[in-house]
């Protein structure tokens, strides 16, 4: 059987960690940024992670 190909649009979104958790980029963040305050932005800079109930799909698409 041939093996499973990773999913080139999730592994540019996502990056695993050691302790099994997967970092993903802010939402909100691309456009529209003048009306945002300051604050905001800072907040949707700092990474976030992929919630529990998603990390088994999430990790299929890395080939995981």
């Amino acid at each position: 059987m041939p093996k499973m190909k990773t999913h080139r649009g999730a592994a540019k979104r996502f990056r695993p960690k050691k302790n099994g958790t997967i970092k993903r980029g802010s939402a909100y963040r691309s456009h529209i940024l003048t009306k945002k305050d300051q604050k905001r932005k800072r907040h949707l800079r700092a990474p976030k992670l992929v919630d529990a109930t998603n990390i088994k799909q999430v990790k299929t698409l890395l080939g995981e």
